[in-house]
């Protein structure tokens, strides 16, 4: 390996660029923008003026010899088949979000991640590094919040118009993407729900399909969660809804956080609720409170946080902030929410990763929807940053 990891990126969409745009910046230290790939010759238009290797098969970049690891970042159900190809050119892999396109396919990728050991795969979730969800997890992990009882999160500013929808004939169908706002906009929701409170065991889902736009896949989804431990959750989201409202609340035996517009308020029971219950000799006394906001501040550079994160993997050892392994989680709960609706009952997890792909072909079949595209849709990530 040269001095500084030699990177490639495949797909030169809107999210390939702003990791190329970082890159360029020198904002990684140790690595190395390489190499570009795109089938689409316009998207690599001004790269070979800065220097960079041009490609416009991944494929063959990959298995170029040139680089030392590759970001993918193309359509959902590229994932596999390219991440698979980099592992076994000896290749370390950093995936854009989801991991693959459903559950059977990132089990696909994940056992060969786990064929060669020496390589490092990653899953960007930069939502990981943002101050106001590492303070939520630090409540979590101390004990703050108490027993966890209840979490909701209302995922509903996601507001996308058709014309977002015609800027790609693989948006929102299920053989380009395999889903709609649950795999495309609310995946870095879901991987920090995850990430925060652990899987459920039970899924309830309730999805309308192109409730608001002309499309064939899920544009509202309410969910209910069971966990193992008696937690319930309810997760709220929609392409639809404007303004919409992103609010994200942990209701705990020793209080309760929330996080919404762009504040994050602690209340906090002097006594642990049940306790309390158990002891108190009137029957409409609560413990007393007291409130307070916990600051914050955003990450400055999240993806380029998590792209050094790899790169310390890599050459250091250190832990992974975003473990290929965990990208499972996300795509596992939003593939569950739209199987749950579609079957009309809840389902048990773990997700059998299988019977949803055979469900999924099915719907992919039968698909009648052709789509319109333009080039005048938005970028699908510039105004997600902060979710």
């Amino acid at each position: 390996m040269s001095t500084k990891l030699r990177l490639g990126i495949i797909g030169m969409g809107n999210i390939g660029r702003h990791h190329a745009a970082y890159l360029l910046e020198g904002k990684v230290p140790r690595c190395e923008l390489f190499a570009v790939c795109s089938t689409s010759p316009q998207k690599l238009e001004g790269y070979a003026a800065k220097g960079l290797r041009i490609w416009g098969n991944g494929l063959e970049l990959i298995r170029s010899g040139t680089i030392d690891a590759v970001l993918i970042a193309t359509p959902h159900y590229q994932h596999l088949s390219l991440g698979l190809a980099a592992l076994e050119a000896g290749l370390h892999v950093m995936v854009e979000k989801p991991i693959a396109a459903h559950k059977a396919d990132a089990e696909r990728l994940l056992a060969g991640a786990d064929r060669h050991p020496e390589l490092v795969m990653a899953g960007m979730f930069q939502l990981r590094v943002e101050p106001r969800y590492l303070r939520l997890r630090r409540l979590i992990e101390s004990g703050d919040l108490g027993r966890l009882v209840r979490v909701n999160w209302i995922n509903t500013d996601w507001f996308r118009t058709e014309a977002y929808y015609a800027s790609g004939g693989w948006r929102a169908t299920w053989r380009g993407e395999g889903g709609g706002v649950l795999l495309n906009q609310c995946l870095h929701n879901l991987d920090v729900l995850s990430w925060l409170v652990g899987q459920p065991r039970r899924v309830r889902g309730f999805c309308q399909f192109g409730r608001y736009h002309q499309i064939e896949v899920e544009d509202d989804v309410s969910a209910h969660f069971e966990y193992a431990d008696g937690a319930t959750g309810v997760f709220v989201a929609s392409t639809g809804e404007s303004p919409g409202t992103n609010r994200l609340e942990l209701t705990g035996t020793r209080g309760r956080a929330v996080l919404e517009d762009g504040k994050l308020r602690f209340t906090r029971n002097d006594s642990d609720m049940l306790v309390f219950s158990a002891t108190a000799k009137g029957g409409f006394t609560k413990p007393e409170v007291w409130n307070c906001e916990l600051p914050f501040e955003n990450a400055p550079a999240p993806h380029a946080q998590l792209m050094e994160n790899f790169v310390a993997a890599i050459r250091d050892g250190v832990p992974l902030v975003a473990p290929g392994a965990e990208g499972m989680n996300s795509v596992e709960l939003a593939n569950a929410i739209v199987y749950s609706s579609l079957l009309g009952r809840e389902l048990e997890l773990p997700l059998d990763g299988l019977a949803w792909e055979r469900r999924l072909n099915e719907l992919i079949a039968g698909s009648v929807v052709e789509k319109q595209v333009s080039t005048g849709g938005t970028d699908d990530f510039a105004a997600s940053f902060r979710r």
